[in-house]
């Protein structure tokens, strides 16, 4: 073909000089269009293969294959090999331009490479995240981790390639360097050390509601990769996070309440003080008709009678002996109430206490575990709980403290 070429254009009264780099280009024109028919023809026929093994199986990591663009990058490879074949032949001419050439497209070679082995460890990625054992991991990162060696990889053999050292000189001079690396790549390298921290402590998982109140970050976990933890707050706005920043600062994580029988409800009722008092006979025969309580009433009205009796106390005043409070019945109420509700897990902590006074009153806290963790249906069930609470309040003759206009003392 070459000597064809050159006899044509010789014939054509062409100068020798001229004609060699005239024979040159046509025939890198000829090989170029080959070279293309040839990407065509493979890109074609390889999409048809990976179409037809896709719809023949059952797995999706063809599917992500095809949808990679797998096939797309293979069919790159029978079209630079014939340049790498052809391109001596084709610059025979220019013995200074083989070398150059032939450089270039093995550098070439090695950039496709790597874009096909990214693209199998993104489809590789794809198809972990479907996985149930891995949905709540942090592939990303994996992934990262090994794209970050094979480019490493990939730079050393296109140095030695298109410079004619050897890898120990790119190495030498990686280390001259090593500081403004370091300086560029420092993100990158804290967020791998955190990353792999936070994986082998399996701080955070993808799907984890986490807190983190430095960022305004309050909601689930979306996705974790070497650089930043993407979390979608609950008013679907988005926060970035640092991935080192869930090593080296505190945070919030819920995984725990999700996984455990009961989400906590913990919330006080301020009880004016001016309204605790005694009970009297009257008032505790009112007591008695409401039914949660009125077995606790009986029994307990049994055992102070019995001991203010054998203590022969004075009743005609009713500080003396032992009474019956009305914010102490409350609480017994508010207990059995609570015992009795379907949506409070017995099994765990289930208790009605009374807190320290403060300037507002006495706080009467309920710390119980509702069986519903979905924050809507948590929220639902606390409220009934309160509503019900608060309506309970006026029976045992108490007030609850509330600021107003002219305060009541």
């Amino acid at each position: 073909m070459k000597e064809f070429l050159l006899d044509f254009y010789k014939k054509m009264g062409i100068d020798d000089q001229m004609a060699q780099s005239l024979e040159s280009i046509t025939y890198l024109l000829i090989v170029s269009l080959v070279a293309l028919l040839l990407w065509w023809f493979s890109k074609r026929f390889l999409g048809m293969i990976f179409l037809k093994i896709s719809r023949s199986t059952r797995s999706k990591l063809d599917d992500y294959f095809i949808h990679n663009k797998i096939p797309e990058t293979l069919s790159y490879f029978p079209s630079l090999f014939l340049f790498d074949s052809f391109i001596p032949t084709i610059l025979s001419p220019f013995p200074g331009l083989v070398k150059m050439g032939g450089a270039f497209l093995s550098a070439s070679i090695t950039i496709v490479s790597i874009v096909l082995v990214r693209r199998l460890l993104n489809s590789l990625k794809d198809y972990l995240k479907t996985l149930k054992n891995f949905k709540d991991k942090p592939v990303d990162s994996y992934i990262q981790v090994v794209m970050i060696f094979v480019w490493f990889v990939g730079i050393m053999i296109i140095f030695s390639i298109l410079t004619g050292k050897d890898i120990g000189t790119f190495l030498a001079t990686l280390g001259a360097l090593s500081a403004v690396i370091l300086l560029i790549f420092k993100d990158t390298i804290l967020g791998f050390v955190a990353s792999m921290q936070v994986t082998i402590n399996d701080t955070v998982r993808i799907g984890d509601w986490i807190s983190m109140s430095s960022f305004n970050a309050d909601g689930d976990v979306i996705e974790i990769n070497l650089s930043t933890v993407k979390v979608q707050n609950f008013d679907n706005t988005i926060t970035t996070i640092p991935t080192y920043k869930l090593v080296s600062d505190s945070f919030v994580n819920w995984r725990g309440m999700s996984e455990s029988g009961g989400r906590r409800i913990k919330r006080a009722i301020l009880v004016r003080v001016s309204s605790i008092a005694f009970v009297d006979e009257n008032h505790l025969e009112e007591l008695g008709k409401i039914e949660r309580i009125a077995p606790f009433i009986k029994q307990r009205k049994e055992e102070i009678k019995a001991e203010n009796h054998a203590n022969g106390s004075d009743k005609s005043l009713l500080i003396n002996g032992r009474n019956m409070t009305n914010i102490g019945l409350f609480r017994r109420y508010a207990l059995a109430y609570l015992q009795n509700h379907p949506e409070i897990n017995k099994d765990l902590t289930l208790m009605v206490r009374q807190l320290a006074s403060t300037s507002e009153g006495v706080p009467i806290e309920v710390y119980v575990f509702s069986k519903d963790k979905i924050w809507a249906n948590y929220e639902q069930i606390m409220s009934d709980i309160f509503d019900h609470l608060l309506a309970a309040i006026p029976f045992f003759k108490l007030e609850c403290f509330e600021y107003t206009t002219t305060p009541k003392l």
